[in-house]
């Protein structure tokens, strides 16, 4: 039987239209490639002068690229640390058997789900401004923080609401029918189960997280990675192209170790919960019986 359970084997037909479609493809991408680089060969944007500075110095590294990238990095990652246990917090409260419990979390789920990251943002900019003591050069910081926290925890107590319910009701079942408690069901049984499928959504997440914080440095003035552009460029002639290709390098390498990390991790949980498909001798077995039947 030819063919698939998805799809059907391709004809002599079909084979020879995909590869027309294949090469007229890859001709129109060279083209726009070709396209692009000549525009930007006549306008100078790939002359040597233009990339030396990045590529030849530390200069405009440690005055420019550096220290955005280390409050970038400061910014995702304080975020990261409160919004994941507080998305984790609202995602089993969503859960709860008590409404009392269970319709506040949703309430506030979905606000602040529904709410775009920036307006939560530039009111936690204002917010800071008018009610409290946090100084001009750390209240961007604060502001960005928190919009990132408010709207990435709600997203993250979605994935672990559905990450749970996604798994078989007999796990459940299984907990109650050996008395324990439904904490201890959470805890011991569901949570570790469902950390290892819903790590994927929960990563790319962490991702947006790392792109978000682009957000402070365009409203707020939040000196990070891609606020060091501009001033970079003015300083080095109007290297524009340059500058915004090796922030986005940057952007590249951080977000692939972040999801590099997370797929080690994913097959390493996955890993440790396999059986390690070993066969016990009956003497073996009958050494434990006798042992237990000692205790």
């Amino acid at each position: 039987m030819s063919g698939s359970v998805l799809y059907d084997a391709q004809g002599p037909r079909a084979k020879r239209r995909n590869v027309v479609y294949s090469i007229v493809f890859v001709l129109a991408f060279a083209v726009l490639a070709w396209w692009v680089y000549r525009s930007l060969d006549d306008k100078g944007q790939l002359d040597w002068v233009k990339w030396k500075p990045l590529l030849a110095g530390s200069e405009a590294w440690t005055t420019y690229i550096l220290p955005g990238l280390k409050n970038t990095l400061i910014a995702a990652a304080l975020s990261m640390v409160i919004a994941l246990p507080l998305g984790a917090f609202f995602g089993i409260a969503r859960l709860s058997d008590h409404a009392w419990v269970r319709v506040p979390a949703a309430v506030i789920v979905e606000f602040f789900r529904a709410i775009p990251v920036l307006i939560l943002m530039i009111f936690g900019n204002a917010l800071f401004a008018q009610y409290s003591d946090v100084g001009s050069d750390d209240r961007p910081l604060y502001a960005v923080v928190t919009g990132l926290v408010l709207y990435n925890a709600s997203v993250l107590a979605e994935i672990v609401r559905a990450g749970i319910l996604a798994l078989p009701k007999g796990q459940a079942e299984a907990g109650q029918a050996i008395g324990l408690r439904k904490t201890q069901i959470m805890t011991s049984i569901l949570l570790p189960q469902a950390v290892t499928a819903m790590l994927p959504a929960i990563v790319s997440q962490l991702v947006v997280i790392v792109k978000d914080t682009a957000l402070g440095g365009a409203i707020l003035t939040f000196p990070e990675l891609l606020a060091a552009v501009n001033p970079m460029s003015s300083f080095y002639g109007a290297n524009t192209i340059a500058c915004f290709t090796i922030v986005a390098l940057i952007y590249v390498v951080l977000n692939f170790s972040l999801t590099s990390f997370a797929s080690w991790l994913e097959g390493r949980l996955r890993r440790g919960k396999k059986s390690t498909g070993a066969v016990l001798p009956p003497a073996a077995v009958a050494g434990a019986e006798a042992a237990g039947a000692a205790v």
